[in-house]
């Protein structure tokens, strides 16, 4: 076991940290999420490591996983959050980050939202368009407070990384275009609600090619010069996240060439920065264990059909997303493999995770791993077809925990009510 690659075969049965997975299993039953600190306090070490020398602060993205001990985690190691949603702003809270560490961005804030944000008392709005920011104003005049807004810019810069998750182009809904930016700086004492304390840029997720990030910080570093030379008193500079990880074979940026371009970009700049990590810091920390039901032959393949599902991990319907898959006991060297595809039991034919992938021969009743699941995955689970939520697991060493329970059933139909028509 490393802290890169928290899960390894030992005596051929695949653990996480010190802990066999089949242990979890037999304990808490599938499917499963099992999260290892130890892999997410090292890429965060490397994260802020990489940045040394550089007056930046790091705001864990909670998108990527908002279960209270991961953000528990990295708030013990100086992490602030980066939010967007009240929802998260209040988990990020609950965790130990405090509210002057914490930026809230999106480009849909509702009035509830930015209010209970001013009254917190949050670092920095990261504002989107025009009317977030009269909206802002407005709430903050009356309270006689200042909002402090960092203007989110749409460089149009065109990420390549998947459509589904690319926010940078000019036709997306993010973010402000910088002749906007400019009007807006122009005008600035219109709105008396809001200190303008810096410009922010996020082009996307699972960036795998740095020259992307190095042309929209190079523009948006542009207009940051320029607007505090008209008299903007800004400050900091928010940077975003969306460094990918390796789930295949992919070919993923180095935080030391990623942090030497932003000084080089940034460095007569004399600010404040600010960098957003999710999937990078908790992605390769997670995995999610499955039993297998039935192995079924169909005309011409097989299907290995498990307990997870797509409302379990939608990454592979939702953006074909390639996860790895290993089984919780080793195959011995040399043996054979057979091509499966592997599905879940929801009544949807993109209820698959992978198709014609090469896997040791398995039988009803093995486990597997899907890994590579600390990002993007439990996070955006849902109840489909009446399925409970599973449970997350945290180990450290040879220590686990359950950091989420699996609901029961009774406690899913409680949450309905009848009308009084039916009672």
């Amino acid at each position: 076991m490393s802290a890169q690659n928290p899960f390894t075969y030992r005596n051929g049965s695949l653990h996480a940290e010190d802990v066999s997975l089949a242990r979890l299993a037999a304990s808490v039953g599938t499917p499963f999420y099992c999260y290892s600190s130890h892999a997410i306090e090292a890429a965060y070490e490397e994260f802020r490591n990489a940045l040394a020398g550089l007056d930046a602060e790091i705001f864990y993205a909670l998108k990527a996983n908002s279960n209270q001990a991961v953000i528990a985690t990295l708030a013990r190691l100086g992490a602030g959050a980066d939010v967007v949603s009240e929802g998260e702003m209040r988990r990020a809270l609950a965790a130990g980050i405090p509210a002057d560490k914490i930026i809230f961005a999106g480009v849909g804030k509702s009035a509830a939202e930015l209010t209970a944000a001013l009254e917190t008392g949050i670092l920095q709005f990261n504002v989107e368009s025009l009317p977030e920011l009269r909206r802002l104003s407005a709430l903050a005049i009356e309270r006689d407070i200042r909002a402090p807004v960092a203007l989110r810019i749409n460089p149009d810069v065109d990420a390549m990384t998947h459509e589904g998750i690319a926010t940078g182009s000019a036709d997306k809904k993010f973010g402000i275009d910088i002749s906007e930016a400019r009007a807006i700086a122009k005008n600035a004492a219109e709105f008396a609600g809001i200190d303008f304390i810096g410009l922010a840029v996020h082009i996307g997720s699972l960036i795998t090619d740095l020259d992307p990030c190095r042309r929209a910080f190079e523009r948006v570093a542009a207009l940051y010069r320029d607007l505090r030379d008209q008299g903007l008193p800004l400050r900091r500079l928010d940077l975003g996240g969306g460094l990918g990880i390796r789930y295949r074979d992919e070919r993923v940026p180095s935080l030391t060439a990623y942090a030497q371009m932003v000084r080089d970009i940034t460095r007569d700049l004399d600010v404040e920065l600010a960098f957003e990590p999710g999937r990078r810091i908790v992605g390769n920390a997670g995995v999610l264990v499955a039993r297998v039901e039935y192995v079924k032959q169909g005309r011409g393949k097989q299907f290995l059909v498990v307990d997870a599902a797509m409302n379990d991990l939608i990454r592979p319907m939702l953006y074909e997303a390639w996860h790895e898959i290993l089984p919780l006991r080793e195959a011995p060297a040399g043996s054979a493999s057979v091509t499966v595809d592997v599905v879940g039991p929801i009544c949807e034919s993109t209820d698959i995770f992978a198709h014609a992938r090469s896997l040791p021969p398995l039988n009803e009743g093995d486990f597997v791993a899907i890994c590579s699941s600390g990002a993007y995955s439990a996070v955006m689970a849902s109840s489909y077809n009446s399925r409970p939520l599973v449970p997350e697991v945290m180990v450290r060493g040879a220590d686990f925990a359950v950091v989420r329970e699996r609901p029961s059933y009774g406690s899913m139909i409680a949450m309905d009510a009848l009308p009084s028509w039916l009672n």
